[in-house]
């Protein structure tokens, strides 16, 4: 932060809605300390090293308000999401869908698995957070960080007992999860026009679909061999069989599904510049093509066509990725690009909660303490983005 005189009285101010969410007297003093602990330098913000720092001698303080204060933690969220939604929100700002993985060794921290780690690039013991950012002008903010509690930890009644997970909290998917909070998003006011995710919910029908309940328009991944009809089919009922004294109940599809990777083999192909980055223009070759998904709510296997989308492909230079998104068909394909390409935000800010805020420090085992140190990690981090866009302000 350039205006390093001025930065502490401006975080007071940022802090005091905040602090009456916290509620009792001991938390309003010890949160701030914590949240300094995380925003200034220190190669370790696990508590020990952090209390060395900001609080010699009163590592057992903060270590008891991290990982045993019952705070509220909606109240505390919802002030999280009324900063963000003040300094992003809005009908051209978009939430993120992700997760990110934090490496931990052994088995008793709460919701560690051996699982896809992308930290590591491979399968190791790993928490998982699902995640969601809210972005705009490549600005982003993360609003959401809850662990994906896999089922060998959700089957284990004792397992989840002995660290804090509640009682209500049985297994989840991540689209499950990340669909959830979503719902929680708009009924708690942040404003956003656009969801965005990759392959790894894009390709859960139920995701997209409740994404279309929500009325907001998404872009998401997909993988190859994802079925897709092509725009014209259609559902008709067949003619009754020869004898038949019963017409048929259910309709058949007019064409057969397709995968993505066929449906865009002879699409053309054109070159797309995105947007302008630090080192010059961001381009790449795409091709883009109406097509129906299969209905999630079809009884019948293989499903009916059913939602009208686009079908995006990306031609990289070693393979070729796809996306599907509910943008209207008046849409251009640079309009379908920079939906598909504004994702990145989010991976900055999962780098930037690790590398300068600590997300990945935390030593202890229960589910509170994890979260309220994921949280305390978004509180810093929307701080420091108001900093930074405070900085960056026109001057009159």
């Amino acid at each position: 932060m350039k205006d390093a005189s001025g930065w502490e009285s401006r975080f007071e101010g940022y802090l005091r809605p905040f602090l009456e969410a916290f509620g009792h007297k001991k938390r309003r003093q010890w949160a701030p300390v914590y949240l300094r602990g995380l925003l200034l330098p220190g190669e370790r913000k696990s508590i020990e090293p952090l209390a060395a720092r900001v609080a010699p001698g009163h590592d057992q303080e903060l270590r008891h308000f991290v990982s045993e204060s019952r705070w509220d933690d909606a109240a505390v969220e919802a002030v999280l999401w009324e900063k963000a939604n003040e300094l992003l929100g809005g009908p051209d700002a978009v939430a993120i869908v992700d997760d990110t993985a934090l490496p931990k060794k052994g088995d008793h921290s709460v919701g560690v698995a051996h699982q896809y780690c992308g930290a590591l690039g491979k399968q190791a013991n790993c928490q998982c957070l699902v995640s969601i950012t809210l972005a705009r002008d490549d600005i982003p903010i993360p609003v959401v960080l809850s662990l994906y509690l896999p089922e060998s930890w959700a089957n284990e009644p004792a397992r989840c007992q002995a660290v804090g997970v509640p009682e209500d909290r049985g297994f989840r998917t991540k689209w499950q999860i990340a669909l959830d909070q979503l719902h929680g998003l708009q009924e708690g006011g942040v404003s956003f026009g656009s969801v965005l995710a990759d392959g790894g919910y894009g390709e859960c029908p139920g995701f997209r679909a409740g994404l279309s309940a929500m009325g907001v328009l998404w872009a998401v991944g997909i993988p190859k061999h994802h079925g897709v009809f092509p725009a014209s089919a259609r559902v008709r009922m067949p003619r009754p069989r020869p004898g038949a004294t019963r017409p048929r109940k259910h309709g058949v599809a007019s064409h057969r599904p397709r995968s993505a990777a066929e449906a865009m083999a002879s699409a053309p192909v054109r070159t797309v510049r995105w947007r302008t980055g630090t080192k010059g223009p961001l381009q790449g070759r795409f091709a883009a093509r109406r097509v129906r998904l299969p209905d999630p709510n079809s009884p019948r296997n293989p499903r009916l066509p059913g939602e009208l989308v686009w079908l995006v492909c990306e031609q990289r230079e070693t393979d070729r990725k796809y996306y599907v998104t509910n943008h209207p068909a008046t849409a251009t394909l640079l309009t379908l690009v920079r939906a598909i390409k504004a994702r990145w935000p989010c991976e900055q800010a999962h780098q930037q909660l690790k590398e300068e805020l600590g997300l990945d420090h935390f030593e202890g085992r229960s589910w509170r303490g994890l979260h309220h140190h994921a949280q305390l990690t978004m509180i810093a981090f929307a701080f420091l983005q108001q900093e930074r866009l405070r900085e960056n302000k026109p001057q009159a």
